[in-house]
């Protein structure tokens, strides 16, 4: 597996962990203040393309690392989650990385 394959994960994963906090926000000031609500509407947006973004990426990597579908189904809905998509990519890149570097030794000797 190549290091970029993770590396795309991790980026989006990052980036709709983020937007997905900041369409909360968004949310708590659209119905509980009443204000916000273009900008709730474009956040929302953005973020479920994200989210389609991450979920190709998160399916590429799954694949690639030959995960099961509980695994690719929790790390998936994991960016649905606030803040649970922050501590899945750690553990992702945890057991990930190992991969790489096994594949990258034997052309490095």
């Amino acid at each position: 597996m190549k290091r970029s394959v993770l590396t795309r994960y991790r980026v989006m994963a990052f980036a709709t962990a983020v937007m997905l906090l900041v369409l909360c926000t968004c949310m708590v000031f659209k119905y509980g203040f009443d204000m916000g609500a273009d900008l709730t509407f474009v956040v929302s947006q953005a973020h479920g393309v994200l989210f389609m973004i991450y979920l190709a990426f998160a399916f590429d990597l799954s694949s690639k690392a030959k995960w099961s579908f509980g695994k690719m189904l929790w790390i998936m809905i994991s960016g649905t989650i606030p803040l649970a998509a922050f501590f899945v990519e750690r553990t992702v890149r945890a057991e990930v990385e190992p991969l790489i570097a096994d594949r990258m030794a034997p052309a490095e000797a």
